[in-house]
């Protein structure tokens, strides 16, 4: 057998231990850096798949690695595992159906995510030992990515630099390789401080922290008119200070996300909405607590990486689908709007468009059963993701492979559905198999390696700003 042969067999024999992971980690659905069983899963099977697994990274108890092999290239392979809050669903029901009122769920497929990766790890580690090639594969566990990124903190610690590459995926509704850039992030919580009163006989004693969050939230929302085009900035009310409007609200809190290209472009837009924050308590008489959370930074793209996932993405067979698999995934496209033509390359290019129309349809087929078209020019994202501070570092590419119904809204109960069926099943199967295919040729190809270490040499050169500030660590936040 060749490598890549030697790598897909390994993982098409291990592929109940994967999905029964994802599903695992599907039940457990934990948020950011509160992974405690998922991580406790993850590093059960990777001590079973034979990998030499260090229990903590960064300090982080819900980071971990499982690493093989010896000497250069190095080649790490990224996973995630935590949840959100609010999203509890049944899995494989086609109508929203709680598992656990108001509990969590993996609306962004994370459990997924881990398994997938795991597989292309564990397909890397077989074609290294079956050959005896020199090279190293590491699976690093990355907590909190949806609320906590754990992979930034790991590039505040340098953890990225002794890589020769990152390769990771996410789950979707297209088979793609994603390209461009994003935002990066910053993510803080306003703790207000006021003095509580009876609000009908005592008012003028009390200063209310409730209306410092409602005045600091209208600041923000005259700022927002002059901010880059680029610039995002969300907010969620964390505590309205109780349930008693005839009490004048002794604590208030409020947490905001800022988002801009470049890490320093958020941090000249964090420290306006801290003056705002400041304003708002004047305003008030009221004080208040800045609480760091968390930070990430832009992707930095690899166009020689991209092109040689592009090439496996290609290469392997794309999953089938059985007609109750097809008729499942159409019930649920009855539940949300249609969202466009999927794909980056859609987005910008008529051809691609062209095609993309033909491949689905026009958007009427339940599941997006192509391959899209490699988008080679510039393209930018307004979310965040901490690949992101990985790709700063290292050169690092990110696969999307199909595992929901085409069309499906991120961080959606039809996500979370999705996510326990076999549909997700062949998906995180089929990212797993791209990515080890990828790996092998970089392995065997000193030649390849070198370009795309070339090009991140050279995009890199700016140097990498790390969102979180020395002394500060990422947190769980705490509802």
């Amino acid at each position: 057998m060749t490598g890549k042969e030697t790598a897909l067999a390994a993982i098409e024999a291990k592929k109940d231990v994967f999905t029964a992971l994802s599903d695992e980690i599907w039940g457990y659905a934990e948020l950011s850096l509160k992974e405690f069983q998922s991580a406790d899963a993850y590093r059960r099977v990777l001590k079973e798949l034979g990998f030499d697994v260090t229990e903590t990274v960064c300090g982080l108890p819900t980071a971990f690695a499982g690493s093989y092999g010896s000497g250069k290239p190095v080649i790490g392979i990224l996973g995630e595992y935590d949840a959100l809050s609010g999203l509890s669903q049944v899995g494989g029901s086609t109508v929203p159906e709680e598992v656990e009122k108001g509990g969590c769920g993996h609306g962004c497929g994370h459990n997924m995510l881990g398994a997938g990766a795991l597989a292309a790890a564990y397909g890397i580690k077989e074609y290294l030992k079956a050959t005896g090639h020199s090279g190293t594969v590491i699976f690093y566990g990355c907590p909190g990515e949806e609320g906590g990124a754990g992979k930034a903190l790991m590039a505040r610690e340098g953890l990225w630099k002794d890589l020769d590459c990152a390769l990771t995926w996410h789950p979707a509704d297209v088979n793609e390789v994603t390209v461009g850039t994003c935002n990066s992030c910053i993510q803080t919580l306003y703790k207000f401080h006021g003095v509580p009163s009876h609000a009908a006989g005592d008012p003028e004693d009390g200063r209310s922290a409730l209306d410092a969050v409602e005045l600091m939230n209208i600041g923000v929302q005259y700022l927002r008119e002059h901010t880059k085009t680029d610039a995002r900035i969300h907010y969620a009310m964390i505590d309205g200070g109780g349930y008693s409007p005839n009490v004048v609200q002794k604590y208030a809190s409020v947490l905001y996300m800022v988002r801009s290209i470049l890490v320093k472009d958020a941090n000249a837009l964090q420290e306006r909405v801290d003056k705002i924050a400041e304003g708002a308590a004047l305003m008030t008489g009221t004080t208040f607590e800045k609480i760091f959370i968390d930070g990430c930074s832009n992707t930095l793209s690899n166009h020689a990486l991209e092109k040689l996932m592009q090439e496996e993405l290609e290469a392997q067979p794309l999953p089938s689908y059985t007609a109750e698999e097809l008729a499942y995934a159409a019930a649920l496209k009855t539940t949300y709007p249609g969202r466009g033509l999927p794909g980056t390359a859609a987005k910008h290019d008529k051809t691609a468009a062209a095609k993309v129309e033909a491949w689905t349809k026009g958007g009427t087929e339940p599941i997006n059963q192509f391959v899209s078209p490699l988008w080679e020019g510039y393209h930018f994202g307004a979310g965040s993701t901490d690949v992101g501070d990985v790709s700063w570092l290292t050169p690092a590419v990110q696969l999307h492979t199909v595992t929901y119904a085409a069309g499906s809204p991120g961080h959606s109960w039809q996500n979370v559905s999705c996510g326990k069926t076999s549909i997700g099943h062949k998906g995180l199967l089929f990212a797993g198999q791209v990515i080890a295919a990828a790996a092998v040729r970089l392995y065997e190809d000193p030649a390849l390696l070198s370009a795309i270490r070339e090009e991140f040499a050279e995009a890199s050169k700016g140097g990498y700003v790390c969102p979180i500030p020395e002394g500060e660590t990422i947190k769980a936040l705490e509802i």
